[in-house]
């Protein structure tokens, strides 16, 4: 099977990444993946996991953690979802000792070669499995974490480093007996399918709490910072599993203070730590992230100095993510697409970029809070350039149009407003109205930063 050949086989699958209105209990079901996992011999139990959910912050938190355990001196798998523009980004393996690569590529991605085998193999397991039957197969995303699943295991890494796809209870990730895992910061997403109410979404997020297997494995859970609801909801889950419960900023204070930060730890305090990733939220991921990787080290008697972790934290790359891609003009790129998510990169914009003009590109989902991103951005911007990404979840430009111009009447505003219809063309209209001291920021959706990312970093 060719690279080529693999990436149709996998776009032949169902794929609810692509898809806007479905049902989600019915459509997740875990006794399906567990069963098709029992037919290539559960590469998921040889694997030592550290399991992440939440609202926002999940990817980043995924890395910071990966990049510790490698300086620590570990082999670490890292999955996560979804991607920017290879779909071989989401499965990676970190090597001790390797230099880390420039912010143009995803360290340690899975190889072509590699990539088509595995979906090769996978493929003949999934046929025998559904007998021939597509409907009765996995989905595009279960293939994807069996794949990882398999992947690491042959490599024999030390750890891997999950991303739960949404929600948590019911993500094809939560199969794993995980030892450790981190809740990010809960706040209202996907409310259609997780509830409409914080509790019910921490709910579904605290899902990936389970009662240990082996009950001298018991599960150690670490929580940012939480709204009082979700915070609640965390608690009850861990005192229901009997899971120990770290939140950070409570049990494990944090500072920041001249663009570095300190944690005080369960185990150590950890001074002078400092991150590349612009925005306050992107140091609670990493502090939270430090506690999950001082956990792993005490369970695994691994060395995990104050140095190797400084250095993990500040070698620590998320394209996509408050990336700058350009300069003169300075263009930025965030896939922010809910309100939590939108109101930091907010900040984080601010706090660290300035221009003279500053021009929004905006693209959201359709099943997103289209309302509660525009109230956060649009306030940002003189110019708001109005995009949708090639994708069948795209929301239409005159939805976000009626969204940004109710934002104008509220707030008095007056951002010139312009309407393309593909990325490309969005960023070749911010070209031509920006100067070289203005700021353009790529925001709303992972699926339009990918694709502006695409465009600027191949000219």
């Amino acid at each position: 099977m060719t690279y080529r050949q693999s990436l149709d086989y996998l776009g032949s699958l169902i794929n609810y990444e692509r898809i806007t209105r479905w049902a989600y209990k019915t459509s997740f079901k875990l006794e399906r993946f567990r069963d098709f996992l029992d037919t290539i011999g559960n590469p998921q139990r040889r694997l030592r996991c550290v399991n992440v959910a939440g609202s926002k912050g999940k990817g980043s938190t995924c890395a910071f953690i990966a990049y510790m355990l490698k300086e620590s001196g570990c082999s670490v798998g890292l999955y996560t979802s979804p991607h920017l523009s290879d779909l071989r980004e989401r499965f990676r393996i970190l090597h001790p000792g390797e230099p880390p690569d420039s912010g143009d590529v995803f360290e340690g991605m899975i190889p072509e070669d590699v990539f088509s085998g595995l979906v090769g193999s996978l493929r003949t397991a999934n046929e025998s499995f559904s007998g021939g039957d597509k409907g009765k197969g996995i989905t595009f995303f279960e293939f994807c974490t069996a794949m990882a699943f398999q992947y690491f295991a042959r490599e024999n890494v030390d750890f891997c480093v999950l991303e739960t796809g949404m929600g948590g209870r019911l993500d094809a990730t939560n199969v794993v007996e995980a030892v450790f895992a981190v809740i990010t910061p809960i706040s209202y997403e996907h409310t259609q399918v997780l509830g409409r109410t914080l509790a019910e979404i921490a709910g579904e997020k605290a899902g990936i709490i389970k009662p240990a297997v082996n009950k001298r494995q018991v599960l150690e859970v670490i929580s940012s910072p939480q709204m009082e609801p979700a915070a609640e909801v965390i608690r009850k889950r861990c005192s229901w599993t009997k899971s120990g419960l770290w939140e950070m900023g409570k049990d494990i204070p944090f500072s920041v203070k001249n663009g570095e930060f300190c944690v005080k730890g369960r185990f150590g305090r950890y001074d002078g730590l400092k991150i590349r990733l612009p925005g306050r939220h992107q140091v609670v991921n990493a502090c939270a992230a430090l506690a999950a990787v001082e956990a792993v080290a005490h369970r695994y008697k691994i060395k995990a100095d104050v140095d190797s972790l400084r250095r993990g934290l500040y070698n620590t790359l998320w394209p996509g993510r408050c990336e700058v891609v350009s300069r003169g003009p300075l263009i930025v790129l965030d896939g922010a697409q809910n309100k939590a998510s939108a109101a930091a990169l907010k900040e984080a914009v601010m706090d660290n970029f300035s221009g003279k003009r500053r021009i929004l590109i905006l693209g959201i989902s359709a099943d997103k809070d289209v309302r509660a991103v525009c109230r956060e951005l649009v306030p940002w911007a003189d110019t708001v350039i109005i995009t949708r990404a090639d994708n069948p979840r795209a929301c239409d430009t005159g939805v976000i149009e009626k969204e940004v111009l109710r934002v104008e009447r509220l707030t008095g505003g007056s951002p010139a407003v312009l309407k393309t219809s593909s990325v490309k063309e969005a960023l070749e209209k911010a070209a031509a109205e920006a100067a070289s001291e203005d700021v353009i920021l790529v925001a709303g959706s992972l699926f339009v930063a990918g694709e502006a990312r695409d465009v600027i970093t191949k000219r």
